[in-house]
């Protein structure tokens, strides 16, 4: 299927790795041109470079950075035409799971919405006039199956991510009549550095349960999720799903929220 991404001009935040990085790759195959936004670049990002991939380091922590990527993007490349907010999971310095409500400070509420939440919310701002300038255009934010399924882990996590699917629906409705279409993508756990990196989600896990990370990625994290498939998902398979949100193809799709989640989902 041609996409009809040839051309289009995307920024894609937490674009070094995991999902951003997946979602670069699969925009470029499509032809698009992309500015890919992180704290710093990597190798497989690097091995992406060309002509039409820009990368702009950035900590979205800080309040001003969303509008100065979507400065680049406009400057280098002329206009914009989609966004898409993955960056988000553990604010840097934090670890996840957290495992009850008591756990986290306000402090860390703080920064889980300020990474999660409102980083979103100003990389939004920056881009409607652009996308609108363009007749219109494709806003596509990575949620989680924890904004819909909650339960007593991440509470905050889930509660900025159930706020990133709130404002979804309020923009859909806001600038649908002027051409930009805004959805979310809601992975379950997916094989990302959360999950694998030294001291992360398996790791935790693994010393709750008193097992290895391996074991943890391969058996107990789906059996704890009741994953249907029986694994974490794949950030290309999350990735796919983000490229056909914000292509044309999907014109008439708005407002919605598509669950990329190996089955964790169990609500209709």
């Amino acid at each position: 299927m041609d996409l009809q991404l040839s051309g289009k001009v995307a920024v894609v935040t937490g674009a070094s790795k995991g999902i951003g990085l997946a979602v670069v790759r699969v925009l470029l195959e499509e032809g698009a041109r992309v500015v890919a936004a992180s704290r710093k670049s990597g190798p497989e990002l690097e091995e992406l470079a060309g002509p039409r991939l820009a990368h702009v380091a950035a900590d979205l922590m800080d309040p001003g950075a969303p509008a100065q990527v979507v400065a680049h993007a406009v400057e280098r490349f002329g206009g914009l035409d989609i966004l898409v907010n993955n960056a988000g999971g553990p604010p840097p310095g934090a670890r996840l799971p957290r495992f009850s409500f008591e756990g986290p400070t306000d402090a860390d509420w703080r920064e889980m919405f300020e990474f999660n939440l409102f980083a979103a919310v100003r990389a939004i701002r920056a881009a409607i006039p652009h996308l609108v300038a363009r007749g219109g255009g494709a806003i596509v934010t990575v949620s989680s199956g924890g904004a819909r399924q909650p339960a007593p882990m991440n509470v905050d996590y889930n509660a900025a991510k159930a706020g990133l699917n709130t404002l979804t629906k309020a923009l859909s409705e806001e600038y649908g009549p002027r051409g930009v279409r805004v959805n979310t993508v809601s992975p379950g756990p997916v094989r990302t550095a959360w999950w694998t990196e030294e001291g992360g989600a398996a790791d935790i896990i693994a010393a709750q349960a008193g097992t290895d990370r391996d074991t943890v990625m391969d058996t107990v994290a789906p059996q704890m999720m009741k994953l249907v498939t029986g694994r974490l998902v794949e950030p290309r398979e999350v990735a796919d799903m983000v490229a056909l949100l914000a292509s044309p193809r999907s014109a008439s799709t708005t407002g919605a929220d598509f669950a990329v989640d190996g089955g964790f989902l169990k609500e209709l």
